[in-house]
Protein backbone atom coordinates (compact mmCIF):
# COMPACT_ATOMS: atom_id res chain seq x y z
CA UNK A 1 0.00 0.00 0.00
CA UNK A 2 1.34 3.39 -0.94
CA UNK A 3 2.04 6.06 1.62
CA UNK A 4 -0.50 8.68 2.65
CA UNK A 5 -0.22 12.42 2.30
CA UNK A 6 0.46 14.26 5.54
CA UNK A 7 0.81 17.94 6.36
CA UNK A 8 3.92 19.00 8.26
CA UNK A 9 3.34 19.88 11.89
CA UNK A 10 5.42 21.42 14.63
CA UNK A 11 6.11 18.60 17.12
CA UNK A 12 6.49 19.27 20.81
CA UNK A 13 9.11 17.72 23.03
CA UNK A 14 8.72 14.69 25.23
CA UNK A 15 6.83 14.75 28.53
CA UNK A 16 4.58 17.79 27.89
CA UNK A 17 1.94 18.99 30.33
CA UNK A 18 -0.94 16.66 29.56
CA UNK A 19 -4.18 18.01 28.12
CA UNK A 20 -7.31 17.43 30.22
CA UNK A 21 -8.75 15.31 27.40
CA UNK A 22 -5.62 13.16 26.98
CA UNK A 23 -5.96 9.35 27.09
CA UNK A 24 -6.34 8.30 30.73
CA UNK A 25 -3.92 5.88 32.35
CA UNK A 26 -6.90 3.88 33.62
CA UNK A 27 -8.10 3.26 30.06
CA UNK A 28 -4.60 2.61 28.73
CA UNK A 29 -3.89 0.07 31.48
CA UNK A 30 -6.86 -2.06 30.43
CA UNK A 31 -4.95 -3.24 27.35
CA UNK A 32 -3.07 -6.48 28.10
CA UNK A 33 -1.47 -6.53 24.61
CA UNK A 34 -2.94 -9.95 23.80
CA UNK A 35 -3.20 -9.17 20.09
CA UNK A 36 -6.77 -10.42 19.57
CA UNK A 37 -7.56 -7.00 18.10
CA UNK A 38 -5.09 -7.34 15.23
CA UNK A 39 -7.26 -9.22 12.77
CA UNK A 40 -10.21 -6.95 13.58
CA UNK A 41 -8.23 -3.84 12.61
CA UNK A 42 -8.60 -2.74 8.97
CA UNK A 43 -5.34 -0.78 8.87
CA UNK A 44 -3.36 -3.67 10.34
CA UNK A 45 -4.96 -6.04 7.81
CA UNK A 46 -3.96 -3.66 5.01
CA UNK A 47 -0.51 -2.56 6.17
CA UNK A 48 0.69 -5.37 8.45
CA UNK A 49 2.43 -2.81 10.68
CA UNK A 50 2.26 -3.32 14.45
CA UNK A 51 2.20 0.41 15.14
CA UNK A 52 -0.90 0.65 12.93
CA UNK A 53 -2.81 -1.85 15.05
CA UNK A 54 -4.93 -0.99 18.12
CA UNK A 55 -2.36 -2.65 20.38
CA UNK A 56 0.45 -0.72 18.74
CA UNK A 57 -1.36 2.61 18.94
CA UNK A 58 -2.23 2.08 22.60
CA UNK A 59 1.45 1.31 23.30
CA UNK A 60 2.40 4.61 21.64
CA UNK A 61 -0.26 6.52 23.57
CA UNK A 62 1.12 5.09 26.82
CA UNK A 63 4.67 6.03 25.84
CA UNK A 64 3.59 9.60 25.10
CA UNK A 65 1.57 9.78 28.33
CA UNK A 66 4.55 8.67 30.41
CA UNK A 67 6.96 11.02 28.64
CA UNK A 68 9.04 8.22 27.13
CA UNK A 69 8.10 9.17 23.57
CA UNK A 70 7.64 12.54 21.96
CA UNK A 71 4.51 13.52 20.07
CA UNK A 72 6.41 13.58 16.79
CA UNK A 73 5.46 13.03 13.13
CA UNK A 74 5.58 9.21 13.36
CA UNK A 75 3.13 9.18 16.27
CA UNK A 76 0.82 11.61 14.51
CA UNK A 77 0.82 9.48 11.36
CA UNK A 78 -0.04 6.24 13.17
CA UNK A 79 -2.87 7.88 15.10
CA UNK A 80 -4.18 9.59 11.97
CA UNK A 81 -4.24 6.35 9.98
CA UNK A 82 -6.77 4.79 12.37
CA UNK A 83 -10.31 4.60 10.92
CA UNK A 84 -11.78 4.73 14.45
CA UNK A 85 -14.14 1.94 13.32
CA UNK A 86 -13.96 0.40 16.81
CA UNK A 87 -13.89 -3.14 15.46
CA UNK A 88 -11.19 -3.81 18.02
CA UNK A 89 -13.66 -3.09 20.82
CA UNK A 90 -15.85 -5.97 19.71
CA UNK A 91 -12.82 -8.29 19.53
CA UNK A 92 -11.25 -7.18 22.83
CA UNK A 93 -11.75 -9.53 25.81
CA UNK A 94 -10.54 -6.88 28.27
CA UNK A 95 -13.09 -4.19 27.47
CA UNK A 96 -10.58 -1.60 26.32
CA UNK A 97 -12.54 1.58 25.36
CA UNK A 98 -10.48 2.11 22.23
CA UNK A 99 -12.89 4.60 20.67
CA UNK A 100 -12.51 6.86 23.69
CA UNK A 101 -8.74 6.45 23.59
CA UNK A 102 -8.28 7.32 19.92
CA UNK A 103 -10.58 10.35 20.23
CA UNK A 104 -8.68 11.50 23.32
CA UNK A 105 -5.33 11.05 21.57
CA UNK A 106 -6.49 13.16 18.64
CA UNK A 107 -7.81 15.84 20.97
CA UNK A 108 -4.46 15.96 22.76
CA UNK A 109 -2.68 16.23 19.42
CA UNK A 110 -4.84 19.16 18.30
CA UNK A 111 -4.14 20.93 21.60
CA UNK A 112 -0.39 20.30 21.39
CA UNK A 113 0.70 20.89 17.80
CA UNK A 114 0.57 23.82 15.45
CA UNK A 115 -0.76 22.93 12.02
CA UNK A 116 0.09 25.01 8.93
CA UNK A 117 -1.99 28.18 8.59
CA UNK A 118 -3.94 26.91 5.56
CA UNK A 119 -4.92 23.72 7.37
CA UNK A 120 -5.88 25.62 10.53
CA UNK A 121 -8.10 27.96 8.51
CA UNK A 122 -9.77 25.05 6.68
CA UNK A 123 -10.50 23.18 9.91
CA UNK A 124 -11.86 26.33 11.52
CA UNK A 125 -14.12 26.96 8.52
CA UNK A 126 -15.49 23.40 8.29
CA UNK A 127 -15.86 22.58 11.98
CA UNK A 128 -16.59 26.05 13.29
CA UNK A 129 -18.74 27.52 10.55
CA UNK A 130 -20.07 25.09 7.95
CA UNK A 131 -21.25 22.03 9.89
CA UNK A 132 -23.12 23.92 12.66
CA UNK A 133 -24.68 26.46 10.25
CA UNK A 134 -27.83 25.83 8.19
CA UNK A 135 -27.07 28.97 6.21
CA UNK A 136 -23.63 27.76 5.15
CA UNK A 137 -24.94 24.27 4.44
CA UNK A 138 -27.74 25.67 2.25
CA UNK A 139 -25.32 27.90 0.36
CA UNK A 140 -22.76 25.19 -0.32
CA UNK A 141 -25.52 22.70 -1.14
CA UNK A 142 -27.05 25.11 -3.66
CA UNK A 143 -23.67 25.67 -5.33
CA UNK A 144 -23.10 21.94 -5.59
CA UNK A 145 -26.57 21.41 -7.00
CA UNK A 146 -25.91 24.03 -9.70
CA UNK A 147 -22.64 22.26 -10.49
CA UNK A 148 -24.58 19.02 -10.93
CA UNK A 149 -27.65 20.39 -12.72
CA UNK A 150 -25.61 22.41 -15.19
CA UNK A 151 -23.87 19.26 -16.40
CA UNK A 152 -20.46 20.57 -15.35
CA UNK A 153 -19.91 17.69 -12.93
CA UNK A 154 -20.66 15.06 -15.57
CA UNK A 155 -18.43 16.81 -18.10
CA UNK A 156 -15.55 17.29 -15.64
CA UNK A 157 -15.60 13.72 -14.35
CA UNK A 158 -16.24 12.21 -17.77
CA UNK A 159 -13.40 14.08 -19.45
CA UNK A 160 -10.76 12.56 -17.20
CA UNK A 161 -9.47 16.07 -16.48
CA UNK A 162 -9.61 15.47 -12.73
CA UNK A 163 -6.95 12.78 -13.04
CA UNK A 164 -4.45 15.58 -13.54
CA UNK A 165 -5.14 16.75 -9.99
CA UNK A 166 -4.00 13.59 -8.19
CA UNK A 167 -5.99 12.91 -5.05
CA UNK A 168 -8.73 15.37 -6.03
CA UNK A 169 -9.40 13.34 -9.13
CA UNK A 170 -9.44 10.08 -7.19
CA UNK A 171 -11.91 11.21 -4.54
CA UNK A 172 -14.19 13.37 -6.72
CA UNK A 173 -16.53 10.45 -7.55
CA UNK A 174 -17.17 10.04 -3.81
CA UNK A 175 -18.82 13.46 -3.60
CA UNK A 176 -22.52 13.00 -2.81
CA UNK A 177 -25.27 14.47 -4.93
CA UNK A 178 -27.22 17.39 -3.49
CA UNK A 179 -30.88 16.41 -3.21
CA UNK A 180 -33.43 19.15 -3.81
CA UNK A 181 -35.57 20.18 -2.13
CA UNK A 182 -33.29 20.17 0.90
CA UNK A 183 -34.69 18.94 4.21
CA UNK A 184 -34.06 22.21 6.07
CA UNK A 185 -37.63 23.41 5.55
CA UNK A 186 -38.93 20.40 7.50
CA UNK A 187 -36.95 21.33 10.61
CA UNK A 188 -39.30 22.79 13.21
CA UNK A 189 -42.32 20.82 11.98
CA UNK A 190 -44.37 18.09 13.62
CA UNK A 191 -45.79 15.19 11.61
CA UNK A 192 -48.83 13.34 12.96
CA UNK A 193 -48.96 9.59 13.40
CA UNK A 194 -50.96 7.59 10.90
CA UNK A 195 -53.78 5.82 12.68
CA UNK A 196 -53.55 5.49 16.44
CA UNK A 197 -50.79 7.54 18.02
CA UNK A 198 -48.54 5.17 19.94
CA UNK A 199 -45.35 7.17 20.41
CA UNK A 200 -44.03 10.72 20.31
CA UNK A 201 -40.48 10.85 18.99
CA UNK A 202 -37.93 13.50 18.05
CA UNK A 203 -35.83 13.14 14.92
CA UNK A 204 -32.33 14.56 14.67
CA UNK A 205 -32.06 15.54 11.02
CA UNK A 206 -28.29 15.98 11.09
CA UNK A 207 -26.31 18.63 9.22
CA UNK A 208 -24.89 17.22 5.98
CA UNK A 209 -27.89 14.88 5.67
CA UNK A 210 -30.25 17.81 5.14
CA UNK A 211 -28.52 18.46 1.81
CA UNK A 212 -27.27 15.08 0.66
CA UNK A 213 -29.76 12.67 2.25
CA UNK A 214 -32.96 14.69 2.24
CA UNK A 215 -34.92 11.79 0.73
CA UNK A 216 -33.65 9.44 3.45
CA UNK A 217 -34.85 11.85 6.13
CA UNK A 218 -38.26 12.04 4.45
CA UNK A 219 -38.46 8.25 4.23
CA UNK A 220 -37.58 8.03 7.93
CA UNK A 221 -40.44 10.35 8.85
CA UNK A 222 -42.92 8.35 6.73
CA UNK A 223 -41.90 4.99 8.20
CA UNK A 224 -42.21 6.34 11.73
CA UNK A 225 -45.64 7.79 10.93
CA UNK A 226 -46.74 4.42 9.52
CA UNK A 227 -45.80 2.90 12.86
CA UNK A 228 -47.92 5.17 15.00
CA UNK A 229 -45.30 7.81 15.77
CA UNK A 230 -45.89 11.52 16.03
CA UNK A 231 -42.59 12.84 14.66
CA UNK A 232 -41.20 16.14 15.94
CA UNK A 233 -38.19 17.71 14.24
CA UNK A 234 -37.05 20.30 16.82
CA UNK A 235 -36.10 23.66 15.36
CA UNK A 236 -33.14 24.44 17.61
CA UNK A 237 -31.26 21.20 16.93
CA UNK A 238 -27.81 21.37 15.38
CA UNK A 239 -24.92 19.20 14.15
CA UNK A 240 -24.30 16.29 16.55
CA UNK A 241 -20.54 16.90 16.73
CA UNK A 242 -19.46 13.42 15.59
CA UNK A 243 -17.02 14.68 12.96
CA UNK A 244 -15.64 17.16 15.47
CA UNK A 245 -14.99 14.43 18.04
CA UNK A 246 -13.33 12.15 15.49
CA UNK A 247 -11.05 15.01 14.39
CA UNK A 248 -9.97 15.98 17.90
CA UNK A 249 -12.19 19.07 18.09
CA UNK A 250 -13.73 17.95 21.37
CA UNK A 251 -14.49 21.38 22.83
CA UNK A 252 -16.43 22.33 19.69
CA UNK A 253 -18.36 19.07 20.03
CA UNK A 254 -19.24 19.91 23.63
CA UNK A 255 -20.81 23.18 22.55
CA UNK A 256 -22.93 21.37 19.97
CA UNK A 257 -23.90 18.71 22.50
CA UNK A 258 -25.19 21.37 24.91
CA UNK A 259 -27.30 22.94 22.16
CA UNK A 260 -28.85 19.60 21.23
CA UNK A 261 -29.57 18.74 24.85
CA UNK A 262 -31.26 22.12 25.35
CA UNK A 263 -33.25 21.64 22.13
CA UNK A 264 -34.44 18.08 22.72
CA UNK A 265 -34.39 17.15 26.39
CA UNK A 266 -37.33 19.39 27.47
CA UNK A 267 -39.63 17.66 24.97
CA UNK A 268 -41.79 14.85 26.26
CA UNK A 269 -40.39 12.29 23.81
CA UNK A 270 -40.55 8.53 24.10
CA UNK A 271 -37.32 8.42 22.12
CA UNK A 272 -34.82 10.68 20.36
CA UNK A 273 -33.89 9.15 17.02
CA UNK A 274 -31.24 9.34 14.33
CA UNK A 275 -30.92 7.46 11.04
CA UNK A 276 -27.15 7.97 10.91
CA UNK A 277 -25.18 5.37 12.87
CA UNK A 278 -22.05 7.52 12.94
CA UNK A 279 -23.98 10.37 14.54
CA UNK A 280 -25.78 8.02 16.90
CA UNK A 281 -22.56 6.67 18.34
CA UNK A 282 -21.50 10.17 19.42
CA UNK A 283 -25.01 11.17 20.54
CA UNK A 284 -25.11 8.12 22.82
CA UNK A 285 -21.82 9.22 24.37
CA UNK A 286 -22.82 12.77 25.27
CA UNK A 287 -22.62 11.68 28.91
CA UNK A 288 -18.91 10.93 28.49
CA UNK A 289 -18.35 14.12 26.51
CA UNK A 290 -19.95 16.26 29.24
CA UNK A 291 -19.10 14.22 32.34
CA UNK A 292 -17.06 17.08 33.82
CA UNK A 293 -19.66 19.75 33.03
CA UNK A 294 -21.57 20.44 36.26
CA UNK A 295 -24.42 22.10 34.39
CA UNK A 296 -24.90 19.36 31.81
CA UNK A 297 -23.55 16.07 33.17
CA UNK A 298 -26.92 14.91 34.53
CA UNK A 299 -28.83 16.32 31.55
CA UNK A 300 -26.51 14.41 29.23
CA UNK A 301 -27.30 11.14 31.02
CA UNK A 302 -31.03 11.80 30.60
CA UNK A 303 -30.50 12.59 26.91
CA UNK A 304 -28.51 9.40 26.31
CA UNK A 305 -31.20 7.33 28.06
CA UNK A 306 -33.69 8.38 25.34
CA UNK A 307 -31.28 8.20 22.38
CA UNK A 308 -31.89 5.40 19.83
CA UNK A 309 -30.87 4.51 16.32
CA UNK A 310 -34.02 4.43 14.19
CA UNK A 311 -33.53 0.73 13.36
CA UNK A 312 -33.06 -0.03 17.04
CA UNK A 313 -36.29 1.79 17.92
CA UNK A 314 -38.39 0.24 15.14
CA UNK A 315 -37.21 -3.26 15.99
CA UNK A 316 -38.22 -2.70 19.62
CA UNK A 317 -41.88 -1.92 18.88
CA UNK A 318 -44.66 -3.90 17.27
CA UNK A 319 -44.07 -3.18 13.59
CA UNK A 320 -46.96 -2.24 11.33
CA UNK A 321 -47.38 -5.38 9.19
CA UNK A 322 -49.23 -3.69 6.30
CA UNK A 323 -46.33 -3.94 3.86
CA UNK A 324 -46.22 -4.84 0.19
CA UNK A 325 -43.62 -7.32 -1.08
CA UNK A 326 -40.18 -6.18 -2.15
CA UNK A 327 -38.94 -9.17 -4.13
CA UNK A 328 -35.15 -9.04 -3.82
CA UNK A 329 -32.08 -10.81 -2.52
CA UNK A 330 -30.63 -8.37 0.02
CA UNK A 331 -27.34 -8.35 1.88
CA UNK A 332 -26.60 -6.12 4.86
CA UNK A 333 -23.35 -4.29 5.57
CA UNK A 334 -22.98 -3.48 9.26
CA UNK A 335 -22.16 0.13 9.95
CA UNK A 336 -19.11 0.13 12.22
CA UNK A 337 -20.54 2.71 14.58
CA UNK A 338 -23.81 0.82 14.89
CA UNK A 339 -22.27 -2.63 15.36
CA UNK A 340 -19.07 -1.83 17.25
CA UNK A 341 -19.88 1.59 18.71
CA UNK A 342 -23.53 1.07 19.72
CA UNK A 343 -23.53 -2.75 19.90
CA UNK A 344 -26.65 -2.94 17.70
CA UNK A 345 -26.49 -6.00 15.45
CA UNK A 346 -29.85 -7.74 15.21
CA UNK A 347 -32.24 -4.80 14.81
CA UNK A 348 -31.50 -3.96 11.15
CA UNK A 349 -31.63 -7.65 10.21
CA UNK A 350 -34.97 -8.09 11.99
CA UNK A 351 -36.44 -5.17 10.04
CA UNK A 352 -35.17 -6.46 6.70
CA UNK A 353 -36.49 -9.93 7.46
CA UNK A 354 -39.90 -8.45 8.27
CA UNK A 355 -40.30 -7.05 4.74
CA UNK A 356 -42.33 -9.47 2.57
CA UNK A 357 -40.36 -10.79 -0.38
CA UNK A 358 -36.94 -9.91 1.01
CA UNK A 359 -34.48 -12.79 1.15
CA UNK A 360 -31.63 -11.80 3.45
CA UNK A 361 -28.17 -13.18 2.66
CA UNK A 362 -25.45 -12.61 5.25
CA UNK A 363 -22.42 -10.73 3.97
CA UNK A 364 -19.05 -12.40 4.65
CA UNK A 365 -16.77 -10.20 6.79
CA UNK A 366 -19.59 -7.72 7.34
CA UNK A 367 -17.93 -6.61 10.58
CA UNK A 368 -14.94 -5.17 8.66
CA UNK A 369 -15.08 -1.46 7.79
CA UNK A 370 -15.96 -0.50 4.21
CA UNK A 371 -13.43 2.35 4.34
CA UNK A 372 -15.80 5.30 4.70
CA UNK A 373 -15.14 6.34 8.33
CA UNK A 374 -16.28 9.95 8.17
CA UNK A 375 -13.79 11.70 5.87
CA UNK A 376 -11.20 8.92 5.98
CA UNK A 377 -11.98 7.90 2.39
CA UNK A 378 -10.91 11.40 1.34
CA UNK A 379 -7.91 11.89 3.61
CA UNK A 380 -6.53 8.36 3.17
CA UNK A 381 -8.13 7.41 -0.10
CA UNK A 382 -5.70 4.64 -1.06
CA UNK A 383 -6.31 2.55 2.06
CA UNK A 384 -10.05 3.28 1.87
CA UNK A 385 -10.12 2.20 -1.78
CA UNK A 386 -8.40 -1.07 -0.97
CA UNK A 387 -10.86 -1.79 1.85
CA UNK A 388 -13.74 -0.98 -0.48
CA UNK A 389 -12.47 -3.32 -3.18
CA UNK A 390 -12.32 -6.17 -0.66
CA UNK A 391 -15.78 -5.31 0.61
CA UNK A 392 -17.27 -5.36 -2.88
CA UNK A 393 -15.70 -8.75 -3.58
CA UNK A 394 -17.70 -10.07 -0.61
CA UNK A 395 -20.86 -8.27 -1.79
CA UNK A 396 -20.53 -9.80 -5.26
CA UNK A 397 -20.17 -13.26 -3.73
CA UNK A 398 -23.62 -13.00 -2.13
CA UNK A 399 -25.37 -12.49 -5.45
CA UNK A 400 -27.53 -9.81 -3.80
CA UNK A 401 -29.15 -7.15 -5.95
CA UNK A 402 -29.61 -4.77 -3.01
CA UNK A 403 -27.03 -3.76 -0.40
CA UNK A 404 -28.61 -2.33 2.74
CA UNK A 405 -26.83 -0.47 5.51
CA UNK A 406 -27.70 1.93 8.33
CA UNK A 407 -25.40 4.92 7.85
CA UNK A 408 -25.26 7.61 5.13
CA UNK A 409 -21.45 7.58 5.00
CA UNK A 410 -21.46 3.84 4.35
CA UNK A 411 -24.07 4.36 1.62
CA UNK A 412 -21.79 6.80 -0.22
CA UNK A 413 -18.81 4.49 0.03
CA UNK A 414 -20.75 1.42 -1.08
CA UNK A 415 -22.28 3.29 -4.02
CA UNK A 416 -18.78 4.19 -5.15
CA UNK A 417 -17.87 0.53 -4.67
CA UNK A 418 -20.72 -0.61 -6.91
CA UNK A 419 -19.60 1.88 -9.55
CA UNK A 420 -16.00 0.64 -9.46
CA UNK A 421 -16.29 -3.06 -8.65
CA UNK A 422 -19.94 -4.03 -8.42
CA UNK A 423 -22.57 -5.69 -10.56
CA UNK A 424 -25.20 -2.98 -10.63
CA UNK A 425 -26.41 -3.48 -7.05
CA UNK A 426 -28.65 -0.87 -5.47
CA UNK A 427 -27.45 0.62 -2.16
CA UNK A 428 -30.13 1.70 0.31
CA UNK A 429 -30.67 2.49 3.96
CA UNK A 430 -32.72 -0.11 5.84
CA UNK A 431 -35.41 2.52 6.44
CA UNK A 432 -35.63 3.30 2.71
CA UNK A 433 -36.44 -0.33 1.97
CA UNK A 434 -39.13 -0.28 4.66
CA UNK A 435 -40.51 2.90 3.10
CA UNK A 436 -40.73 1.21 -0.30
CA UNK A 437 -42.66 -1.65 1.24
CA UNK A 438 -45.09 0.65 3.02
CA UNK A 439 -45.74 2.56 -0.20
Amino acid sequence: MGGSEHSPVTAIGANPARHHDAPSFADLDKCVHCGLCLNACPTYRELGVEMDSPRGRIYQMAQVASGQMEMGPAYLEHIDLCLACRGCETACPSGVPYGRLIEAARTEIEASIKRPLRERMLRRFIFGRVLPSRGWMKTLGALLYLYQASGLRAITEGSGLLRLFGKMGRVAPLAPAAEVPFFFDQIGKTYPAEGEKRFRVALLAGCIANVFFARLNEATVRVLQKNGCEVVIPREQTCCGALHVHAGERDHARGLARKNIDALLPGDYDAILTNAAGCGSTLKEYDELLESDEGYAEKAKQFVARMRDVTEFLASIELNPEMKPVEALVTYQDSCHLLHGQKVKNAPRELLSAIPGVRLKELPQTEVCCGSAGIYNIVHDEIAASLLESKMAMVNLTGATIVATANPGCMLQLRAGVERHGKGQRVVHVVELLDESYK
